[in-house]
């Protein structure tokens, strides 16, 4: 007998059906941070110009949708990163541009999502959070080599100023920050400069401290 090898196909998604997708999920995120997680699906839809079943057919739930627009936003400002990471001259400049490229994704705004609207190991959420922290650990230590970033501070100190420091949180009018927002951050990073002018209390803040907090 004589073993016929059947090749299979690959169906990929059509042109259209990945611009639909990428629609939904731009406006979920605009209205998430405009108004809540708990915005309408049909509200999203309307804006997004898709039918209620476009969504659902991409997002069979809500946390689907969420999760979708955390990781986005996450890609998102890891790709701030490696454009900061790319770039030659001043170390301690690109940890400045990824840090208010961080504020500008909105990034603070969607924090609250991932602790209360699903799972924390989610295997898409893990893998979008830990390429961020490498990247930013990778522009921290490149200021640190260079002499410009004081040595007792890490990823997780940054990453809890900008957390902190570009709210207000979803719903709450974020569009009436932008005016005071890269003015704080700036004020922070230049605390973050060495020499260190005065001696931080504890100890320098990681990821690991922030899951288990």
């Amino acid at each position: 007998m004589t073993a016929t090898t059947v090749q299979k196909k690959v169906t990929r998604p059509r042109a259209d059906a990945l611009r639909n997708r990428e629609r939904i999920v731009t406006a979920a995120r605009e209205m998430f941070t405009e108004f809540g997680p708990d915005v309408p699906l049909d509200e999203i839809a309307r804006r997004a110009g898709v039918g209620n079943a476009t969504v659902y057919r991409n997002f069979p739930d809500r946390d689907a949708l969420v999760r979708e627009v955390v990781c986005s936003v996450m890609d998102r400002t890891s790709e701030a990163a490696e454009v900061a990471l790319a770039a030659t001259g001043d170390a301690f400049e690109a940890l400045e541009r990824f840090v208010h490229a961080s504020a500008d994704e909105r990034i603070a705004a969607l924090c609250p999502m991932v602790q209360s609207a699903f799972d924390q190991h989610h295997p898409d959420l893990v893998a979008s959070r830990e390429r961020i922290e490498q990247l930013v650990e990778e522009l921290m230590d490149r200021a640190r080599t260079a002499g410009q970033l004081r040595a007792d501070v890490s990823v997780g100190d940054v990453l809890v100023a900008v957390s902190q420091l570009s709210r207000p949180p979803a719903g709450t009018g974020c569009g009436v920050a932008d005016r005071f927002v890269h003015r704080t951050l700036q004020l922070f990073l230049d605390g973050l400069r060495a020499p260190a002018r005065s001696i931080l209390p504890g100890t320098a803040l990681t990821m690991e401290d922030l899951r288990r907090a």
